[in-house]
């Protein structure tokens, strides 16, 4: 067993890589077009291009890698991320980033695709669930590493886009000297959205919102915390504790919605969720503590809901529906992240605080439409539940991830 877990080692050591280098640079952006008084429309603009291109890279980027083979697309898309994150650093101009960002975001999805089915590839029934650990494990370490490298320099230098090439050009090295076996073709994805409305409305409608918040926070929080005088350590640490203390909640979430209705618990987390945003909205906190307790309040109850959203759908899907219910949800959280960032940019013209209005307003309208359908449609039977798991980060989950996880083949058996 440990001889077949090697090559997945390296292959996670790559993903590491990628990670890292997204996280910083995915910071980096906005913090220095902070800096060069770019407009907050223009940054919100950036994520929006980011998840348009990611979004076509999972539904398209299948055809070219099947075309010229895995290890050739994979090496083509990491030197293709490397060489937009060193342009960023030389062409400092809103409308080049935007454009160059819908590259990177669709690149970058083509690239955690192909390793991901090298991961399927290489999982066996005894090995998937270690496997699928040890990726949600390295996704979070590498983007909270990435992201907290920023504090170490001056955003205002060349220096971090420098780094962030380095790290995609490293990426390449463990896939390159892997003797992990080059695996089947990719699978088209399929997506069918009024199959999952149908499944599962509060699915969709929550799916939706989340992603409009997380995207809308991922863009912009560093665009909040250098409009509201936080330092530099300060906005990547802030970005960091959500990310962690959403992983942290993801467990005892999930388990107290293995033991009630789930709608329950998604209005629970929305709602808290947007009282936290609230907050920082009315209160306007000048305090470091208090704002990071508000703000670890915020990670925990929001990136805490992918998870139970996905685990929801799948109480009401059939068993061989497992990949396209979450294939299609992940399509949703997509078109979410598209949206959050140019409503929020477009918002943060008028204060920076107005960003957690927007998160607050989405996280809402989960809160409200699970309350409500909970009146319309009887809960799943304790008995006929799906027992909960963690999920990768969504911001970096792909169609192909979802093949990796062990529910994946569960179910199809």
């Amino acid at each position: 067993m440990h001889r077949n877990l090697l090559p997945v080692l390296s292959l996670l050591l790559g993903t590491a890589f990628l990670l890292a280098g997204n996280g910083l640079h995915g910071l980096l952006l906005p913090m220095r077009g902070t800096e060069e008084g770019f407009s907050p429309t223009s940054l919100g603009l950036l994520g929006t291009a980011w998840a348009s291109g990611f979004v076509l890279g999972c539904i398209f980027s299948q055809r070219l890698v099947r075309r010229i083979g895995h290890v050739r697309a994979f090496s083509a898309f990491s030197a293709m991320i490397a060489i937009i994150a060193l342009l960023t650093g030389l062409l400092v101009d809103p409308v080049s980033w935007i454009i160059l960002r819908v590259v990177t975001g669709f690149s970058l999805a083509a690239a955690f695709m192909i390793i991901e089915s090298w991961l399927n590839e290489r999982a066996t029934n005894e090995t998937r669930g270690l496997i699928f650990s040890l990726y949600m494990t390295v996704t979070y370490v590498a983007i909270v590493t990435g992201q907290m490298s920023i504090a170490l320099g001056d955003v205002k230098q060349t220096t971090f886009f420098m780094i962030a090439g380095i790290l995609y050009c490293l990426a390449l090295l463990p896939t390159a000297v892997s003797t992990a076996t080059s695996p089947a073709p990719l699978k088209e994805v399929r997506i069918d959205l009024k199959l999952i409305y149908r499944n599962s409305p509060v699915s969709f409608v929550a799916m939706l919102m989340i992603g409009i918040a997380n995207g809308a926070f991922g863009t912009l929080a560093p665009v909040f915390g250098a409009n509201v005088g936080l330092e530099t350590i300060t906005i990547a640490t802030m970005m960091s504790v959500t990310i962690f203390s959403g992983a942290l909640m993801q467990i005892p979430a999930g388990r107290m919605s293995d033991r009630m209705d789930r709608r329950y618990v998604l209005a629970g987390l929305g709602a808290i969720a947007s009282a936290a945003g609230l907050a920082i909205v009315i209160i306007r906190p000048e305090n470091i503590g208090i704002l990071f307790g508000l703000i670890a309040l915020y990670g925990a109850m929001s990136y805490t809901l992918y998870s139970i959203i996905v685990a929801h759908a799948n109480d009401y899907a059939a068993n061989d529906q497992f990949v396209t219910v979450s294939s299609g949800l992940l399509l949703l959280y997509g078109i979410g992240t598209i949206i959050g960032p140019l409503i929020s940019g477009i918002a943060m013209v008028y204060g920076a605080y107005l960003l957690f209005a927007v998160t607050a307003a989405a996280h809402l309208a989960v809160a409200a439409y699970a309350i409500f359908r909970s009146f319309v449609r009887a809960a799943v039977p304790d008995a006929e539940k799906e027992i909960f798991a963690s999920t990768p980060s969504a911001r970096s989950a792909t169609p192909e991830s979802i093949n990796l996880d062990p529910r994946a083949t569960t179910f199809e058996d």
